[in-house]
C-alpha cells in the first residue's frame, strides 16, 4: 500500500503544524482537520490513504470518531494511526480495539512517527 495523502486530525494547531511540516518536507500530501467533524467532511471530499487521530478533541472524542471512520464501509480501509498525549496502556488498547492501526504518545517523535507510516505502506 502505498502512502501519499495524510489526513491530520487534531484541535492543537501547534500539533498540526509540527506533523504536517514534517510529513510535507517528506513528501506527503497533508490535510487538516480541526475536529472529528471537519475530518469527516473532508473524507467524504477527498481519499486518504492514511488518518493522524488526536483523541482529546472537542466534541466527538479520537477514539469515537476512529470508531465512525471503521465501521463507514466508505473508509473503514484507511488505516489510523491514534497521535494522543493519552499515555497509559490502556488508552493505546482502547485506540487498538476502536479500529486504530498503531498509537504514538505526544510529543511525537518525528523518526517514530516516520517509521510507523513506513510500516504501514508494507
Amino acid at each position: 500500500m502505498t502512502i501519499s495523502k495524510i489526513l491530520i486530525v487534531d484541535d492543537s494547531p501547534t500539533e498540526a503544524l509540527f506533523m504536517s511540516d514534517l510529513l510535507g518536507k517528506k513528501g506527503f500530501k497533508v490535510s487538516v482537520a480541526g475536529n472529528s467533524e471537519q475530518a469527516m467532511t473532508r473524507l467524504e471530499a477527498e481519499t486518504f490513504d492514511l488518518i493522524l487521530m488526536d483523541v482529546v478533541m472537542p466534541g466527538q472524542n479520537g477514539y469515537q470518531a476512529t470508531r465512525a471512520i471503521k465501521r463507514d464501509d466508505r473508509f473503514k480501509d484507511i488505516p489510523v494511526i491514534m497521535c494522543t498525549s493519552k499515555g497509559l496502556e490502556t488508552d493505546r488498547i482502547w485506540g487498538i480495539r476502536q479500529g486504530a492501526s498503531d498509537y504514538i504518545v505526544k510529543p511525537v517523535d518525528s523518526e517514530e512517527l516516520l517509521s510507523k507510516i513506513a510500516a504501514l505502506a508494507h
